[in-house]
């Protein structure tokens, strides 16, 4: 028994860091989450001003009060010009794109997470349970390796064979965000302050020159050092996304179980009638005839609010038997598509659909990634590689992009 759980250990190490766990979870829940952002922002483009704008309901001197309290970071409260908070927005929506694609995809990552803490820290109030969840993913995906397949970082690596392809445009756009930093640091801008946070070393400032440092660091190694240096970072890396992606399974459960246990509580969810109100409500009745036919029905009423809660209470213990856990997501995955239907509430429905992909199987998702590249390829007139396949390193160089492993969920 003693020998059985040392090769257990020693498998689980090695499988901890020597992979990065979950490529193609990571790399749905990156596309998700991007487009759901993506999609939010350009729905609200006539809107800008009103939600996260200079002249917004959350009015400048509020929002500086309530910062001033929580040292929440938001890059709009450098200034309440119009011009600052347009370039900002602007930037959010090519930070979208940019990890949508999967280009360049740690300075993405990055550059996401700033645009939506500094968007959604503006005006606090404005957001719902939908933009909770990208306000956390988008902190998560920074620490994860979510650009092995299905993005343009990958389709260079395997066209190329060597990961260092193309990597002026990276430098670049590094060395642009230090000098913007630094000036932002130098003109004492608002979260940028040594003395943000509880403690000095807690604070925003430290953290994005940590970053920028590690990311010179990595550059460094990967061209100058590619022996065991380049190993030992690979094993960091492997361990930091392995974690992070644990933190999204955790918090997605957190999310379910929180959510059903609450429903239980109230007396509405315990009569089975609780779907029938928010059905009668104008702002979420984009299709009123759908909705009266279906708060007729009180067995329909009754049935799915008692199943809401089975489900959402259920599913967090379901994840140690993978079939149970499958169908219990696919029942998750239609409530939200209908929810965004029949409620109106589309960016929440696509949040949610895209946190609930982490615990989607590998086999299904390379599955669809293969049949969505053949219609790309058949749509084509050239042809071409197909995108998604991690690229396994050659010998010697480590193992930066290593093969699909799912989830031990």
């Amino acid at each position: 028994m003693a020998t059985a759980a040392d090769r257990g250990l020693t498998r689980a190490l090695v499988r901890v860091t020597g992979t990065a766990i979950g490529p193609y979870q990571s790399a749905v829940v990156r596309i998700g989450i991007a487009l759901t952002w993506l999609l939010f922002l350009l729905r609200e483009f006539p809107h800008r001003d009103e939600l996260y704008g200079p002249d917004g309901v959350w009015g400048w001197t509020q929002a500086s009060r309530l910062i001033a309290d929580n040292h929440a970071f938001t890059v709009l409260m450098w200034s309440d010009g119009r011009v600052w908070f347009e370039f900002v927005y602007a930037a959010a929506i090519a930070a979208s794109v940019m990890l949508l694609l999967g280009w360049r995809t740690r300075t993405a990552s990055l550059l996401f997470m700033i645009g939506v803490l500094s968007l959604q820290n503006r005006s606090v109030f404005m957001g719902d349970g939908g933009d909770n969840v990208v306000h956390l993913m988008a902190i998560y995906l920074v620490f994860t390796r979510c650009g092995q397949v299905w993005s343009l970082d990958a389709r260079r690596r395997a066209r190329s064979g060597d990961e260092r392809e193309g990597e002026a445009a990276g430098v670049a756009l590094w060395i642009v965000l230090g000098l913007f930093l630094l000036i932002a640091q130098l003109l004492g801008s608002t979260g940028l302050t040594w003395a943000d946070g509880m403690l000095p070393w807690l604070g925003w400032t430290p953290f994005l020159w940590g970053v920028l440092l590690l990311q010179a660091v990595w550059w460094a190694v990967r061209r100058y050092a590619p022996g065991e240096p380049r190993t030992l970072l690979d094993v960091f890396a492997n361990i930091t996304h392995n974690a992070a992606m644990l933190v999204i399974v955790v918090e997605v459960c957190l999310i379910y179980a929180t959510a059903g246990w609450y429903k239980i509580q109230g007396s509405r969810w315990q009569d089975g009638t609780a779907l029938y109100y928010p059905l009668h409500l104008d702002d979420f009745s984009p299709w009123p005839e759908l909705s009266h036919a279906l708060a007729s029905s009180g067995l329909m009423v009754m049935v799915i609010t008692y199943g809401t809660v089975i489900v959402q209470v259920a599913f967090p213990f379901t994840l140690f038997n993978r079939r149970v856990k499958n169908v219990l997501l696919a029942l998750m995955i239609v409530e939200h598509a209908s929810i965004a239907f029949v409620l109106g509430l589309p960016i929440f429905s696509l949040a949610m659909i895209a946190a609930d992909a982490v615990f989607l199987p590998t086999g299904f998702l390379r599955w669809a990634g293969d049949r969505a590249g053949r219609l790309v390829r058949r749509g084509r007139a050239g042809g071409g590689d197909a995108v998604g396949r991690p690229v396994v390193p050659a010998p010697g160089r480590g193992s930066a992009e290593p093969a699909a492993t799912d989830l031990p969920v």
